[in-house]
């Protein structure tokens, strides 16, 4: 069962699409990403990009976000968000459109900035480092927004960590990171500075944030 965990919405139960093309986002690995994201919202610009259910961008608005953006290119999907803004009473703070994510940021270039990201697609299909890279390509990230991540862990599982050297297993986290939130293109990598990479059961959760200088320096350009 979801729901909505705290904030004006809390314990109302959300409805989630049917089959596996979504896989919801637990709700261990949720409170653990608004923990991280507490003193983040309050009055925020929230993009939910592969947004599934709604469940990330409606949790950041019960707790203060100030307006969501909900993409999803399910139609099946889409109808299962305004169900759900509806039912938790912050569909008038949301848009909510059925498009292909790379469709819909070419068309938002220039039109609006974002503070948070949710980027949490199927974990097979290879798209999060080309979200990640038009969204700093069309300059939709706010001065020091922060970007949260979801990517697959079971590539990267030990058999033992219990010996692990410190500065091997770090070395080996930031590889993994590049490969699967950057794929692997280092250009990519140094807009972000990644703010904090953690496990919890298969999902990783990467939270990365640009530098308010990034804007900055492209707008000088």
């Amino acid at each position: 069962m979801m729901r909505i965990i705290t904030g004006s919405a809390r314990g109302t139960k959300l409805a989630a699409p049917e089959g596996e093309a979504t896989r919801p986002t637990s709700e261990r690995v949720k409170e653990a990403v608004f923990s991280m994201l507490q003193f983040e919202l309050e009055g925020r610009r929230i993009l939910d990009l592969f947004a599934g259910s709604g469940q990330l961008g409606l949790e950041a608005l019960s707790r203060g976000a100030a307006h969501a953006t909900l993409i999803d290119a399910s139609r099946d999907a889409v109808a299962i968000i305004m169900e759900n803004a509806k039912k938790t009473h912050l569909f008038d703070r949301t848009r909510i459109s059925c498009a292909d994510h790379a469709a819909y940021l070419r068309g938002a270039a220039g039109k609006t900035a974002f503070d948070i990201v949710f980027l949490d697609p199927p974990y097979a299909s290879g798209l999060l480092p080309a979200a990640l890279s038009r969204l700093a390509e069309y300059k939709l990230l706010a001065p020091g927004a922060v970007v949260v991540c979801e990517t697959d862990s079971a590539s990267d599982r030990k058999t033992s960590r219990r010996h692990a050297d410190p500065a091997e297993e770090a070395a080996k986290e930031a590889e993994t990171v590049l490969r699967d939130v950057f794929g692997g293109d280092e250009g990519l990598r140094e807009r972000f500075t990644v703010a904090r990479t953690v496990t919890y059961g298969r999902t990783r959760i990467t939270v990365l944030r640009l530098p308010a200088e990034e804007n900055e320096r492209e707008g000088k350009e």
